[in-house]
């Protein structure tokens, strides 16, 4: 009965961030606060599982602040100006873009991707920018992250636990597949309604200080990610200070930033106090399956699962719970991010109806996986997640 109430309770929570879209902040706060009590009242141990979850609570909540002022860092350096004079025009240009956040996805953050992609199309597009070609940087974000270990929070997970790189590095051919597809379309959506602007007069000149500190960040961001810990937030804020000492922040960017942020971290908390102990039997189908899933539920608790059951083809895998969560705009901390630089994409049924490409992608990046790879699972070196890995895989 208490299962059932649980996730009655998470599923209104999310029925209601869909519906009412303006009070996300609200809901998911308030959905936290009911899962909470109920946990409390059953006898749950909820101050030891706060303990567990604080690490990437904290890591998640950081990188989303900072990543906020990388994005503003970037937008007010004036190099996305430069960009309309080196990309093509018409729907050629807002393809290349996707692809660039893709590749930039695949050796920094999903996060810091799609928002160097949002704070980029703001000033190519002359900030009308399509819900569908929104939808199509996060999934080009995400994509791109899904085949590297450190291009994502849950193939990170996988790296510690023993998985090859080159086992996750499979998901690079969905995501390959995936983008051919959505980008397409999205490239097309944003092509009708604003094309790429060149200016009649030549760009202002790129202020190469703050280009440098945008790239301090991003190199705090791996630095952090390899070497300490696997704690990319701390890399992130210690050049964020060095950055501060040399230009001067525009903090206007954190209110919207922080409400992004306490929303996903209280969907993510109640995710992980769902009555999840283990995953259906892994197989192909399975796998398909989870990345609709983590549309609406975290990929970090379903990962973990998988890791525990430790029967998955890990590319595979990859793939689903990293770039699934694009089907909606709070499915991944990407489009979590890129909803603070355009409000008018929190709006499930609008993302739904305009990014349909890439629910579509997903599925023929998925299938040309199996393709080409076929099904097969790799034991990792650790039959399941130990507390303490855990809290260093976060």
């Amino acid at each position: 009965m208490t299962n059932v109430l649980l996730f009655s309770l998470f599923g209104l929570t999310l029925l209601g961030i869909a519906r009412f879209h303006k009070h996300a902040l609200a809901i998911s706060l308030g959905g936290l606060a009911l899962v909470s009590l109920v946990r409390l009242v059953t006898g749950f141990e909820y101050v030891h599982h706060l303990g567990k979850e604080a690490p990437i609570l904290l890591n998640l909540g950081g990188l989303l602040l900072g990543f906020a002022l990388l994005a503003d860092y970037f937008e007010r350096s004036h190099l996305a100006e430069r960009l309309t004079e080196i990309l093509p025009a018409g729907k050629k240009g807002a393809f290349a873009l996707l692809v660039l956040v893709a590749c930039m996805s695949a050796v920094l953050d999903n996060i810091a991707a799609a928002l160097i992609g949002g704070a980029a199309a703001m000033t190519l597009f002359r900030r009308k920018v399509h819900i569908g070609y929104l939808a199509a940087i996060v999934a080009a974000s995400n994509a791109g992250g899904a085949g590297s270990v450190i291009g994502d929070t849950t193939t990170t997970m996988l790296w510690i636990e023993g998985a090859s790189p080159l086992w996750v590095m499979e998901a690079a051919i969905g995501a390959v597949v995936a983008l051919a597809f959505f980008g397409v379309f999205a490239s097309a959506q944003q092509n009708a309604l604003q094309p790429l602007a060149r200016s009649e007069h030549a760009p202002p000149p790129v202020d190469y200080v703050k280009v440098g500190i945008a790239v301090l960040i991003i190199a705090g961001a791996v630095a952090g990610n390899v070497g300490l810990d696997h704690n990319p937030a701390v890399g992130v804020w210690a050049a964020l200070l060095l950055g501060f000492l040399i230009r001067k922040p525009n903090w206007k960017v954190m209110p919207p930033a922080t409400t992004g942020m306490l929303f996903l971290c209280s969907l993510v908390m109640t995710a992980s106090m769902m009555p999840v102990e283990a995953l259906p039997e892994a197989t192909a189908m399975t796998t398909l399956g989870l990345g609709f899933v983590s549309a609406f539920f975290d990929n970090i608790p379903l990962t973990k699962l998988a890791i525990e059951q430790n029967a998955y083809d890990w590319g595979i895998l990859a793939y689903a719970v990293g770039y699934g969560g694009s089907m909606l705009w709070f499915g991944s901390s990407a489009g979590v991010a890129i909803s603070g630089l355009f409000p008018e994409a929190k709006s499930a049924l609008a993302w739904l109806k305009n990014g349909w490409h890439v629910a579509v992608g997903y599925v023929l990046g998925f299938f040309a996986i199996l393709l080409v790879m076929g099904w097969n699972p790799h034991p990792l070196a650790k039959k399941a997640l130990s507390p303490t890995t855990i809290e260093q895989g976060r």
